[in-house]
């Protein structure tokens, strides 16, 4: 059931509105208060239209706090965007396919310059690679996601349900069962009788984006995935460590850079539309080794279920599948750097850095960057690309000439307390930013007015994050004790939890050596034999209720 706006927390947005004070939020008032959803939520600004930050930031605020608010009754078919969107990139997929088809081997044509520049592209991927390891327990470590497999749905999704269902796999990862065989996941799905099932792919589902459209994603056999995240984490690895591409840190990393390109305007940031739905698979196979191309496309999905039938692919993999967000900073990190034939002026780490399909690179390199990336398939996101101006954009980090002026999202209604200290702390934010009071106090207030008074006595600095409401110093809620500074604050307190009870003693010792454990599980009883407790795994989403308690600091 959806939730309802309640009145005092669209009393606070409205009053949020008004004080900005521009004809934007003035329009969103008047939007809001009428309930024309879709018009709220179709409202943009452009920061090329804006001469200073406080400007921007005001209109940027009333026109995106509600913009990717699930909770929006619009009346837009969100589910119908994503599946439009699929088989608008596999008809990109195809088209670029049938361009870039000519210049794969044997097909040699006429392209001198095409083919330099692929082969430098793939000479650099080869030296960030390396070889490509086997599937051997000693040198790939296959993991498990959090999340569902192509026979693992709804809340059956932690990894002792994983190894409790029927494996399943594609055709192309059969050679990948003789490792697997070697599992303590393989041994707990024998004792069962539960061996692997081949299937012909992933199916397709969609996740909530916001309240315009819904987010495409294709749900992985978790054979698959457990070796695809193995071979990801690889990947993630060699970047790290022959490219100074830091996956770990990379959006501190893009903000910082973007940030600092928005005063001197050295670096342009860029953003791909569908970038992962429009990897093609002669793309990939133009620029990676072929023995890296030959691994990864036996573990790839070749159909996607959608609809109720079976498609046949022209991207080479889609978001859920395990080294999807590895690969793509890897092709457009080597696309962008064999535009350098020299390899002296566009380095990896210092002022060519991806990050998935957020790329910051040299603003004089931008127009050939785009133009590569066109002809390999690749549409531009024009809102969310700037390669001139004050202003720049990359991983969540939005600054016009060094001033901070990301606009605070509601991804939901606030209705419960937790949410309500999030979208005040979300408002506040930039009162302590860039001394913005003037412009949020009435409203943060009237947040917290809906916030019962002894949740509202918990404040403490931003460090806690949304365990406390962020106040000035005078305000937090501390006490001291053997030396150590403790803050009252409102946490979660209880849990949904999975009995071990409910799995096979196989089942419970591999989940045990897969890091399953920290949910209650007591790997070595008094006997020495394994043994379970009454508290069981805690899956995702899994906190049931919060309470007021206090938290150690300092």
């Amino acid at each position: 059931m959806p939730k309802l706006l309640s009145h005092s927390v669209k009393k606070a947005i409205l009053t949020l509105f008004e004080d900005l004070s521009t004809p934007v939020s003035q329009k969103a008032f008047k939007l809001l208060e009428a309930g024309e959803w879709d018009q709220l939520a179709s409202m943009e600004v452009d920061p090329h239209n804006y001469s200073d930050s406080e400007s921007y930031w005001r209109d940027a605020t009333a026109a995106s706090l509600l913009r990717k608010c699930q909770d929006l009754p619009t009346s837009f078919d969100r589910k119908a965007v994503a599946y439009e969107n699929f088989f608008k990139s596999e008809v990109s997929c195809l088209r670029t396919n049938s361009r870039l088809n000519q210049y794969l081997p044997p097909e040699m044509g006429f392209h001198t310059d095409v083919h330099e520049f692929f082969s430098r592209a793939r000479k650099i991927c080869g030296d960030i690679l390396g070889r490509v390891p086997d599937s051997s327990l000693t040198r790939v470590q296959g993991r498990f996601g959090p999340g569902a497999t192509f026979g693992d749905r709804g809340r059956f999704t932690t990894i002792p349900d994983k190894m409790s269902s029927r494996p399943t796999f594609t055709q192309g990862a059969i050679f990948h069962l003789v490792p697997w065989t070697g599992t303590l996941w393989a041994s707990a799905c024998s004792s069962s009788g539960k061996y692997p099932t081949p299937v012909k792919g992933n199916r397709f589902t969609t996740v909530p984006k916001d309240c315009r459209k819904d987010r495409g994603i294709a749900v992985e056999p978790s054979i698959n995935l457990f070796y695809q995240l193995g071979y990801g984490r690889i990947i993630r690895s060699r970047l790290k460590e022959r490219a100074r591409i830091d996956l770990a840190k990379g959006q501190d990393i893009h903000r910082a850079l973007a940030r600092e390109a928005s005063i001197r305007g050295h670096l342009c940031t860029l953003d791909l539309s569908n970038a992962s739905d429009t990897v093609c698979t002669s793309l990939v196979k133009l620029v990676l080794p072929p023995d890296w191309f030959d691994v990864l496309n036996q573990l790839r999905s070749p159909m996607t279920h959608v609809n109720g039938k079976w498609v046949l692919l022209e991207k080479f993999s889609s978001m859920g599948n395990g080294f999807t967000f590895e690969l793509e900073t890897l092709i457009f990190l080597c696309l962008i750097l064999a535009l350098d034939p020299s390899g002296q002026k566009l380095v990896s780490g210092t002022n060519v850095f991806t990050y998935g399909d957020d790329i910051l690179c040299p603003t004089e390199y931008s127009e050939a960057v785009i133009s590569c990336l066109k002809f390999c398939g690749f549409e531009l996101n024009m809102k969310k690309s700037f390669t001139s101006g004050p202003f720049r954009e990359s991983c969540g980090g939005d600054f016009f000439e060094g001033v901070d002026v990301r606009p605070h999202f509601l991804k939901e209604f606030p209705c419960e307390p937790q949410q309500l200290i999030s979208f005040a702390n979300g408002i506040r934010r930039h009162h302590d930013l860039n001394g913005r009071g003037y412009f949020v106090y009435r409203s943060w207030r009237g947040v917290l007015d809906c916030i019962p008074r002894p949740i509202r006595e918990c404040r403490g600095p931003e460090i806690l994050g949304d365990l406390v409401i962020h106040d000035s110093k005078e305000r937090w809620l501390s006490r001291q004790r053997a030396g150590i500074r403790y803050f009252r604050v409102y946490r979660p307190a209880r849990f949904r939890k999975v009995s071990w009870s409910n799995f096979r003693p196989e089942v419970v010792l591999a989940s045990a050596c897969y890091g399953a454990g920290d949910g209650g599980i007591s790997f070595i009883n008094s006997r020495g034999l394994l043994s379970t407790t009454a508290e069981g795994i805690i899956p995702r989403d899994a906190v049931s209720g919060y309470k007021t308690g206090w938290v150690a600091y300092s």
